[in-house]
């Protein structure tokens, strides 16, 4: 079975509508047709044996119609029982003991302080706006961090528990691309019905644009004048929890600057800035990449260096 969750419940209200329907429309002219039957006209045949007040009727036919109605009755409730269960199972689990979940897009979705955060699995994160590619199925895995709230997408048909401690896991396939408004279903405090987000659905290939524009450092090296610093020294990104680690030498800037675009995981990162030729002090630094990073480093003279540079100053100087 394939399909969205929009496609599964529309087709479950519309079987329910159009049995409900027609039930109604055989019902309605069923006993239609009995009124007009057996109208009272006033007027009676010599032979018809009517009914005296009180008395119980009689024939039937031995209860063939009604024997034939419940039978009828029975196998379409049962077969529309097992038909929505199956579809609710679909529901539940599209995934079916396979590994399509893991190839799909998976987000952590938090519902805290009336605000939804959203971090998707490769570490980039975002507040409000939760944005996924069109035609692709969105698995979200949803809790809380204070209170109970319920994390919901009526235009989807999404709905889950934000539990503090627990997780509650479903999914949704947007097919069109536009901008649907994200609800708390749980009154969880004062400001929950300003408790919204957006869920922004985009064509892949913008999808793809922005999520790699989230996955960009720029570097800018300068010296202590702020003017950009062109050789001496070698950039290191590594990252803790993969086997990323990556250098770029001077020769790689332009003009001191770089942006670095091949980048797949955001997270944790070490920075190192080493001098390749004991010009400038290195530099240390740990980086949380959850979105675009932007950095300038002021880069040091080594104390020898200073010392040397002052000592040829004040020497020219005497001279």
């Amino acid at each position: 079975m394939q399909g969205t969750r929009v496609d599964v419940f529309e087709q479950i209200f519309l079987v329910f509508l159009g049995l409900g329907a027609l039930v109604g429309v055989i019902v309605i002219a069923y006993t239609l047709y009995n009124a007009y039957k057996y109208r009272d006209t006033g007027e009676a045949d010599d032979d018809e044996d009517l009914p005296s007040v009180g008395e119980l009727p009689t024939g039937g036919k031995g209860g063939k119609k009604l024997f034939l109605s419940f039978g009828i009755s029975a196998v379409i409730v049962i077969s529309l029982v097992i038909w929505t269960y199956a579809m609710l199972l679909y529901v539940e689990d599209p995934a079916d003991g396979t590994d399509e979940q893991a190839e799909a897009l998976n987000v952590e979705v938090t519902g805290e302080s009336f605000a939804w955060f959203f971090e998707y699995e490769n570490g980039i994160e975002s507040t409000g706006t939760l944005r996924v590619p069109a035609d692709e199925r969105i698995w979200i895995q949803v809790t809380s961090g204070d209170v109970w709230h319920a994390f919901g997408i009526s235009e989807q048909r999404v709905k889950a528990d934000a539990i503090p401690g627990e997780y509650d896991e479903t999914w949704f396939e947007a097919e069109e691309p536009g901008q649907y408004e994200i609800e708390c279903f749980e009154l969880c405090g004062e400001y929950h019905t300003s408790m919204v987000g957006t869920l922004e659905v985009m064509e892949p290939e913008k999808y793809d644009q922005w999520m790699d524009d989230q996955l960009t450092m720029s570097f800018t090296m300068e010296d202590q004048n702020e003017s950009p610093v062109t050789d001496g020294y070698v950039l290191t990104l590594e990252h803790q929890e993969s086997d990323f680690e990556e250098s770029y030498t001077a020769d790689q800037f332009d003009n001191g600057s770089i942006e670095i675009t091949d980048i797949e995981q955001g997270g944790q990162y070490n920075v190192s800035i080493e001098p390749t030729d004991g010009q400038f002090e290195p530099i240390e630094e740990q980086i949380d990449m959850t979105g675009p990073v932007s950095e300038t480093y002021t880069l040091e003279l080594d104390a020898t260096e200073s010392e040397t540079n002052a000592n040829e100053t004040n020497g020219g100087g005497e001279n």
